[in-house]
């Protein structure tokens, strides 16, 4: 099993999965062409892409999947509320299956189980990826942490963390009062600190890999993200990778 980032922030988001033969994509933030000049770089096509999983509806996770998906014939799964709040975009796409974030379904090789999280959209979830053996927990765009997910991320074999800003960083920044307090709020992203936090709470014995993700470019830096992170792991800090939004992350084996 193994996974990538193609790229992660607030100019779009884009991961994909592989167990066996099957190939998934969680979000496509990106535009065709730039979609697939991301892939090449793992060394695929969007025809290597089995199906396509959505986050939630906010452009930068959304905004190329429908394109993507009618071009190549792509599958889709999403819940009904992203479905909704998005819905006249997806006019076209012929295979489009509506989830439940309480229930996992399989797509080839891999098992995925939905989880839904605290967001400013319509019906946000959040992803965990299985093979039978190892598991991948993916979190970004939630204001703050649940038991449930907490319940859902521990014992994750690897995990892409959301880091979006530093909390000092974004109180003193240039945002307006509102957007600091839709960001920082319980429905906006989490920061540095309380990723942190999240880390202590979970099973990490069984952690191969940990992705510090959705960095802000103006409130977060990836020094601060990779100092919280380590000093949570207690590991040393080039055991932290940071996906960037120009980069993302190239591939990580989980094994």
């Amino acid at each position: 099993m193994r996974f990538a980032l193609l790229g992660s922030g607030s100019e779009g988001n884009a991961l994909v999965v592989q167990a066996g033969v099957t190939r998934v994509l969680m979000d496509c933030g990106f535009g065709l062409s730039e979609t697939v000049m991301r892939l090449a770089r793992l060394g695929l096509s969007p025809e290597d892409i089995d199906g396509i999983i959505v986050t939630h509806e906010h452009g930068d996770h959304i905004g190329g999947v429908a394109r993507l998906a009618r071009r190549c014939d792509i599958p889709v799964w999403l819940t009904h509320g992203t479905r909704l709040a998005h819905d006249a975009a997806f006019n076209g796409v012929t295979r489009l299956t509506e989830i439940s974030p309480q229930h996992a379904f399989a797509i080839g090789d891999l098992r995925i189980q939905p989880y839904a999280v605290p967001h400013d959209a319509a019906e946000p979830v959040q992803y965990t990826f299985g093979d039978g053996a190892r598991r991948l927990g993916v979190l970004t765009d939630t204001g703050c942490i649940t038991p449930h997910i907490e319940a859902t991320l521990n014992g994750c074999d690897a995990l892409v963390l959301e880091c979006n800003h530093d909390a000092a960083m974004l109180a003193a920044g240039d945002y307006p009062w509102s957007l600091k307090q839709r960001v920082g709020g319980r429905f906006g992203h989490l920061n540095n600190q309380e990723a942190a936090a999240l880390l202590e709470c979970l099973d990490c014995s069984r952690l191969q890999h940990i992705i510090a993700a959705h960095l802000s470019r103006k409130n977060n830096t990836p020094e601060l993200a990779v100092a919280a992170l380590s000093a949570a792991l207690n590991c040393e800090a080039s055991w932290v990778t940071v996906a960037t939004q120009e980069e993302g992350v190239g591939w990580r084996e989980i094994v």
